[in-house]
């Protein structure tokens, strides 16, 4: 089969691999689609991996073909998303069900060989999120883990019906955290951008989107909102976080929620502003699997299915195999913007 296979540092080459024969609880999965996150960028160019060469890909979807038990043999030719991480189940953290924080994981597309493949061999059916809805089409559900982690940052707000949200950063995860906020009951939703492409963007979606480049932005959406509930933090800039400071109202929420860049600052008198207001900031990270007390995941699955979540018409690119190095390229080079980039198995 082919593989889209990290060598080292900028070796990310199509290579002819075995296809993989599972064996007892594991599960094959014919892959249809897998997302081009916004980690994947430099963990190709500038990070590498811990393990080489290793399949990328974390957030992938497609059809079970094989399976290594007779008992899940029912599973074949079910649509599924993929929960990525494979927890050590010893650690106090996995203990509680916390699998995003284990302290000994695996990481099917980082760590262990993920979904720019034509398969993916899972551990077994434990990672598989079904779906039940026979027209869905499957690479919807390629933005599963995006969109679950969109939802988390709602959670991490307990944000309840009738507040006023501010999500800065509309790229896809901010798109869907601005639907999600929508479902959770939030009166008001608007957003924050410095792209001009991906303002229009969001601005064709249907959402409220204010230019941060506008000097009087932040004056503008205080005088359109009487309060700001909770922001939800998207970008990890300076930028961003200082502003969410500055809109966020006394004893308001704030969700960090994007990676942190280089050298991200909060300055003195916003540091001031978080004592004086008494805001909450909220550290999140990835999203929860355990049944208990909620699985995100199926949830996510479950609104993608019924329509009430819309992810669909975030796809703004498809490209197979053959062509995702020189689209990476094109990426890191800054020479096209995407909202959601996928590798797509019907593209020849």
């Amino acid at each position: 089969m082919k593989a889209m296979r990290l060598h080292k540092v900028n070796q990310f080459t199509l290579d002819e691999v075995k296809k993989p024969k599972p064996q007892g609880k594991e599960i094959l999965i014919k892959i249809e689609a897998c997302g081009i996150c916004g980690s994947d960028i430099p963990r190709v160019y500038e990070l590498g991996t811990k393990v080489y060469p290793v399949t990328l890909g974390h957030e992938f979807s497609g059809t079970v073909c094989e399976v290594g038990n007779k008992e899940n043999e029912i599973l074949i030719g079910r649509k599924t998303a993929v929960f990525p991480i494979i927890p050590c189940m010893k650690c106090e953290n996995c203990q509680i069900g916390n699998y995003a924080e284990c302290d000994n994981y695996q990481y099917l597309g980082s760590r262990n060989d993920g979904g720019f493949a034509e398969y993916c061999l899972i551990p077994s059916k434990w990672h598989l999120v079904l779906s039940t809805n026979p027209k869905l089409p499957v690479e919807d559900l390629s933005l599963v883990e995006p969109a679950t982690v969109a939802q988390h940052s709602m959670r991490k707000a307990g944000v309840t019906a009738g507040e006023k949200i501010i999500i800065i950063g509309a790229g896809p995860i901010g798109i869907m955290a601005a639907r999600w906020a929508k479902i959770f009951g939030a009166s008001e939703v608007a957003m924050l951008e410095i792209d001009d492409v991906k303002t229009s963007f969001a601005k064709k979606c249907g959402l409220d989107v204010y230019d941060v480049k506008d000097p009087d932005c932040i004056s503008k959406i205080l005088k359109c909102f009487s309060r700001i509930d909770v922001v939800i933090e998207g970008t990890g800039t300076s930028s961003g976080i200082n502003t969410a400071i500055q809109l966020c109202r006394t004893f308001g929420k704030i969700v960090l929620m994007g990676n942190p860049h280089r050298d991200t600052m909060i300055n003195l008198q916003n540091h001031s502003l978080i004592l004086r207001k008494e805001l909450t900031l909220i550290g999140m990270w990835n999203s929860y699997y355990a049944e208990l007390p909620f699985n995100e995941w199926k949830y996510t699955v479950q609104q993608i299915d019924c329509g009430k979540l819309k992810v669909d018409d975030l796809i703004t690119h498809r490209v197979s195999l053959n062509n995702l190095k020189q689209f990476f390229d094109q990426i890191y080079n800054k020479e096209v913007t995407i909202c959601k980039a996928i590798y797509f198995a019907g593209n020849k």
